[in-house]
């Protein structure tokens, strides 16, 4: 019972025998995949931070005890509405306390008048001494004088109390409110909370200044710019589904990174990007080039450079690269491959320029940018 199986054995090890003196000596197995050429939109990544277009730290103005919070933390509040009110009876007060001094420096102001007037008339006939009426002349224009500080301190007062009244100057969604009614707020109190506006919203990142020179003139900058889209990745890897663009290049070099700073704004209809948020930051063109592609498991460096071994009438031959960045599992040829190309992924690691290979094809990696 046990010979069948016996024979299935040296069956097997006579095939692999068989498979073996099939191969010529000194030849290399490899295996390889095609380079080919592919519409590719090449993107550079870069480190980037979520900021609003519009943040407004919220504070007090006057000095008082906070009677109402008019909010719901996190919720959405349109620009006029009323946040919070501060207890406003002594600054009603002030005013009418600025309004009564007001009435009273333009009674004496009027009375100035009417006394400068008779005096005038009494210095025509000499009634009057000429030092008399510069006096009523003086304390008219006193009185003129008080009157426009008294008007000035009302306006004060009223403004005052309008402040009691903490306003929202924009439309945006409301943070945590620091302090609740009944204490003391004022100037001194620092932010009662944070208003900032979500959609759209800005991202911006730092590109080096080797980046950043190859754009040189203004002009060139924002015609490139208008063909850039830029894309936002989350923490998590996952990729948000709107496209920005570039709006801003700030004017000077940061002296301590030799960095740019870059903004570009986003759609944020959903509220998904947060003020303060890291991402990266994806900057590609609008337009796919078509590209070389090899995968990078193919790559070999030397002193020279990069290159890879391709197979061309069953002889191993080196080329030379110019890379152009990557493209998720494949490196972007600039130069040194057509397409087409019997690219060596499998068995290079002792492959000689010149030595005599047999080539298979392999599964190649799944292409584009994760």
């Amino acid at each position: 019972m046990q010979f069948p199986k016996l024979m299935v054995v040296l069956v097997a090890i006579v095939s692999c025998a068989s498979m073996a003196s099939a191969q010529p000596k000194g030849v290399a197995s490899v295996g390889t995949v095609a380079a080919e050429l592919k519409p590719v939109t090449q993107a550079v990544d870069y480190v980037g931070r979520i900021e609003a277009v519009e943040r407004v730290d919220i504070r007090a103005r006057v000095t008082g005890f906070l009677q109402e919070v008019l909010f719901k933390e996190g919720e959405t509040v349109k620009a006029g509405s009323v946040l919070y009110k501060i207890e406003p009876e002594s600054f009603e007060a002030a005013v009418q306390q600025a309004r009564g001094a007001l009435l009273q420096a333009q009674a004496r102001f009027a009375n100035a008048t009417a006394q400068r007037e008779r005096t005038e008339e009494l210095a025509r006939t000499a009634a009057a001494s000429r030092a008399l009426l510069d006096e009523r002349v003086a304390l008219e224009k006193g009185a003129q004088g008080d009157v426009v500080t008294a008007d000035a301190n009302l306006r004060t007062a009223v403004i005052n109390a309008g402040y009691t009244q903490i306003i929202a100057p924009i439309t945006g969604e409301v943070g945590r409110s620091k302090l609740t009614k009944g204490n003391v707020v004022g100037p001194d109190a620092g932010p009662l909370t944070v208003l900032v506006s979500r959609d759209p919203i800005y991202v911006v990142f730092p590109v080096s200044q080797r980046e950043f020179l190859k754009i040189k003139s203004k002009e060139d900058r924002k015609a490139t710019a208008d063909t850039l889209g830029v894309r936002v990745r989350f923490s998590d890897g996952t990729r948000y589904d709107q496209t920005g663009r570039i709006n801003f290049v700030d004017v000077s070099v940061d002296r301590l990174t030799d960095t740019v700073l870059v903004r570009a704004t986003l759609a944020n209809p959903k509220g998904m990007l947060i003020d303060g948020q890291l991402v990266r930051v994806a900057v590609e063109a609008d337009k796919p080039e078509d590209k070389v592609l090899v995968p990078q498991s193919a790559l070999i460096a030397d002193q020279q450079g990069i290159y890879v071994f391709v197979v061309e009438n069953g002889k191993a031959v080196v080329k030379r690269l110019t890379l152009g960045g990557d493209w998720g599992s494949y490196a972007i040829v600039d130069a040194g491959l057509k397409g087409g190309e019997q690219v060596v992924v499998q068995g290079m690691e002792t492959l000689r320029p010149g030595a005599d290979v047999i080539a298979s094809p392999v599964t190649p990696p799944p292409a584009g940018r994760s």
